[in-house]
């Protein structure tokens, strides 16, 4: 029998988990093109976001409730739709979050030491692969403490720029000549900062009571992203306008100088970097937990279900994963990385809620059903070179599937 993993989590850490995965780079490295793909409809693009990603997250708590253990949509979508789709959702996943871990890794190296990003980057992987090897009660230590910090220096972000004297409300009123196509890519690239909440779902192996406990912490954990992000996105745009947030490579920085405010600049550095550091500590914890459902399943090499006898962590699959994220973040560059998980990602739910669409509440297809639309539009506003290597990567996925498929209806046959 395969053991499973400790259940050691409540609501709070559950929280924290999804909030420190939402709450990292993506408000520091995504407000700026999505100011420039909307000007001055940002907090339009950045309520689309919200609204797609609430119901994904409402559809993924109600499938996380009725299936509790680790891999999230792979094992929603194997469960409602077929083996197919839960392994295609497994696959997104994997290849996307496992991009979007370098793409955090490199967010790490660009703020913390930008002549040596790629060192810093690999390091950072490294020392964060031994901490999720520990046990996943450390990881979710070590991501309260980076969710405080970077929480009290945004909310000193968004309060010196809102009482600064360069704070113009004038320009948070929706106008000039951006058409829905540049809404909806902000939409998309904000929605990139919105998803960590999945992670709560692929760790619901190790939630105590997780009916009642997965559907709290997903909503409560969304929320708190929004109203940070929604605050922090409306004292930048006031103070530097949408051409202004736009043009700037670091947003954050960017307006606490036009502030007058010299000092916030070192401390929304190293926010920065403490905010990817969460962010890439729960992707690895995700990936890792959606590789070990996957290996359980015999869709990724078995040897990647073994679970640590004294952590109760999966120790071979976080390894795995850590190795080719330092290889990924040693060799990629960040934007790339970010729009090939994006399109993994926009995937990656368009099967959790067509799962969804399953269940007998009228309530859940509704929200199933704007959330799928809502995936689907997202990804099509993606740059075409995403969207292309994301279709390619899929594609070869699904080979991976039929290839296997036919190996062990081969194998039955003779046997």
């Amino acid at each position: 029998m395969t053991p499973e993993l400790r259940r050691t989590l409540g609501v709070f850490d559950a929280v924290v988990i999804g909030l420190g995965s939402m709450v990292g780079a993506g408000i520091f490295a995504a407000l700026g093109p999505a100011a420039a793909a909307a000007g001055s409809w940002l907090l339009v693009g950045l309520a689309l976001a919200a609204a797609v990603a609430y119901c994904n997250a409402m559809s993924s708590a109600r499938l996380a409730a009725l299936y509790p253990s680790s891999g999230g949509t792979y094992v929603y979508g194997r469960e409602r739709l077929g083996d197919f789709w839960g392994y295609l959702a497994g696959w997104a996943f994997v290849v996307g979050k496992t991009a979007s871990c370098a793409a955090m890794a490199l967010t790490v190296g660009s703020y913390a030491w930008p002549e040596q990003s790629r060192a810093v980057a690999v390091a950072a992987v490294v020392v964060l692969t031994a901490v999720d090897y520990g046990g996943v009660r450390k990881s979710a230590l070590v991501t309260r403490v980076i969710v405080a910090v970077v929480l009290a220096v945004l909310a000193a972000v968004a309060v010196t720029l809102a009482v600064s004297d360069a704070a113009d409300p004038g320009r948070l009123a929706p106008g000039g000549g951006t058409g829905p196509g540049g809404v909806l890519q902000a939409a998309g690239l904000l929605f990139f900062a919105f998803a960590g909440y999945a992670r709560i779902a692929t760790l619901g192996e190790e939630v105590r009571d997780p009916a009642r406990t997965i559907p709290r912490a997903v909503p409560l954990a969304l929320g708190a992203a929004l109203a940070v992000y929604a605050a922090v996105a409306a004292a930048a745009l006031a103070v530097l306008g949408a051409a202004g947030l736009g043009a700037a490579e670091a947003p954050l920085a960017a307006a606490a100088e036009a502030a007058g405010a010299d000092w916030l600049g070192p401390v929304v550095r190293a926010a920065a970097v403490v905010a990817s550091l969460g962010s890439l500590l729960a992707l690895i914890l995700g990936v890792s937990r959606t590789t070990l459902a996957m290996a359980r399943d015999g869709h990724l090499p078995r040897g990647l279900a073994a679970v640590h006898p004294r952590f109760r962590v999966p120790h071979r699959a976080g390894l795995a994963v850590g190795a080719v994220v330092a290889v990924v973040a040693a060799t990629v560059d960040v934007r790339g990385a970010i729009g090939f998980s994006s399109f993994g990602v926009l995937v990656y739910y368009a099967v959790a809620n067509a799962a969804a669409w399953t269940l007998p509440s009228r309530a859940a297809r509704v929200t199933a059903g704007c959330g799928l639309t809502g995936c689907l539009v997202l990804a099509l506003s993606l740059p075409a070179v995403s969207a292309i290597a994301g279709t390619g990567v899929l594609a070869v996925g699904a080979v991976l599937y039929a290839l296997r498929r036919r190996h062990d209806g081969g194998g039955d046959a003779s046997a």
